[in-house]
């Protein structure tokens, strides 16, 4: 899924959770509900002016867990988040029915984030493993060499 699909259901899923759960708006309640650990879902919007006044909220969901998604602008947000004014950011406390597009999100966004897992090759974890042995064994030597008074 593209960035583009992804905004289109972080829209989808602001506006049905306006209606049927509770948001947040403005970036002094995101911040709080996300420091608060109550947001589901957090938007914010990329024309924000100076983007100092949100820049914080990206690292603050990184560190909180909590999904987020840039959206283009504060107009499309602030509609779908029926406001007749543009907002800057917006945040789902109570999904509501919104909760399948959040979960689409999530799933989307640690699907995208997952690294790419290299095994080792086999013979090479098995040799890791004799050497520990023979270090714990070596160990093991000492401890019985040493003279007990």
């Amino acid at each position: 899924m593209t960035d583009e699909n992804i905004v289109n259901k972080a829209y989808e899923a602001i506006e049905i959770a306006s209606k049927t759960g509770k948001i947040k708006k403005g970036t002094n309640e995101v911040t709080k509900a996300i420091e608060r650990g109550s947001a589901k879902l957090v938007l914010v919007a990329g024309d924000v002016n100076p983007p100092e006044v949100i820049m914080h909220i990206e690292p603050l969901c990184k560190e909180k867990n909590t999904p987020y998604v840039k959206v283009p602008n504060r107009e499309e947000l602030g509609a779908a988040a029926n406001l007749n004014i543009p907002t800057s950011s917006v945040a789902i406390i109570e999904m509501g029915d919104s909760e399948i597009a959040i979960k689409e999100i999530v799933a989307i966004q640690t699907k995208e984030a997952e690294p790419e897992v290299k095994e080792e090759p086999k013979e090479e974890k098995k040799e890791e493993v004799k050497k520990e042995e023979l270090k714990e064994e070596k160990k093991e030597e000492v401890k019985k060499e040493e003279p007990k008074e």
